[in-house]
């Protein structure tokens, strides 16, 4: 594996929030290279215990040779909607905290043969497990066009959405559209230069979350986290386009709510009670020496919530 994963974004802060409890369960949703479970490893104390996750096998690899001093952690190549699968295969639950870091990493992104990026002439893979069937050649190649608009519009929030899905369905007639640069010059076609590179942004990342069902996995995750939370466990939620954090704010604050009936009732008939309060208000974003240092960390945002009902299951942990 050449070179490595970049600095976690917010990796302090982060941590700082997720650890309540020194000798606690934790759990990084999304592994990645391994820095932010190194950051919870080193600032727990040898009794705790780290479950790692990512659905990338190459993300397992880097993160396991990283993590290889401590003996106390778990690592799983699987996706984060089955986190609940895999704290029973551990043992381990309740939770202390659970973490995510969303989207993809810079280092998915720099591999070319990946075809995350729209920077360079990989094949159009974008799978984060090499294990999933469809691709985002796949997608590009059979879905119908009302489907790609579907796509591009809500997944891409990109204005050329109808043109874009109507020259893809065009082209693919002429023969499979294969490669990162095909692709690339269907969107060329229709926004020009000025607006390219935007428009690409997010044309890749609506098939990319289309290919790894990122947004109804990260809904299933965030509940199966609530439920395997001990009263006291933090949900920690890094996010980097409005589509995950909108998921993210309406769970945290739909559970942050203590009744739910209609504002027109004179009294409370719901029997809601709250479960999550909220830690941070509003959400927390890196500052200007951290932008400066990974331009990637420009666009995230940190929202922390705390468990205020007990849980429910069987003790284990």
């Amino acid at each position: 594996m050449n070179g490595g994963f970049h600095r976690p974004v917010l990796e302090e802060q982060a941590v700082k929030f997720l650890v309540a409890r020194k000798g606690g369960v934790y759990v990084d949703c999304t592994l990645g290279g391994g820095g932010h479970s190194f950051g919870i490893l080193n600032n727990t104390a040898s009794d705790a215990f780290l479950v790692g996750i990512d659905a990338d096998p190459e993300a397992i690899a880097f993160a396991t040779d990283r993590l290889s001093s401590f003996p106390n952690k778990y690592l799983r190549n699987i996706f984060y909607d089955q986190l609940e699968v895999v704290l029973y295969e551990a043992g381990k639950y309740p939770v202390d905290g659970v973490l995510y870091d969303l989207g993809i990493s810079s280092w998915q992104i720099d591999q070319q043969r990946r075809g995350f990026s729209f920077r360079g002439d990989g094949e159009l893979d974008m799978r984060f497990g090499s294990a999933q069937k469809s691709s985002a050649a796949d997608v590009l190649n059979t879905y119908p066009r009302e489907e790609l608009e579907r796509i591009i519009r809500e997944f891409g929030e990109e204005r050329h959405w109808r043109a874009i899905a109507r020259d893809i369905v065009e082209k693919r007639t002429q023969g499979e559209i294969r490669y990162v640069s095909e692709l690339t010059e269907i969107v060329r076609n229709i926004t020009g230069e000025r607006f390219l590179n935007k428009s690409l942004a997010r044309v890749f990342q609506a098939i990319r979350i289309e290919v790894n069902n990122e947004l109804d996995r990260l809904k299933a995750s965030l509940e199966s986290a609530f439920q395997m939370l001990r009263e006291g466990g933090r949900i920690v939620v890094i996010s980097y386009h409005s589509l995950e954090d909108r998921i993210v704010k309406n769970f945290m604050k739909e559970k942050n709510k203590s009744c739910v009936c209609p504002p027109e009732l004179p009294a409370c008939m719901c029997d809601k009670v709250q479960e999550l309060k909220l830690v941070t208000r509003k959400p927390m974003v890196p500052d200007a020496a951290e932008i400066a240092e990974n331009s990637r960390a420009r666009s995230a945002k940190m929202r922390v919530a705390e468990k205020v009902v007990p849980y429910t299951g069987e003790e284990m942990a």
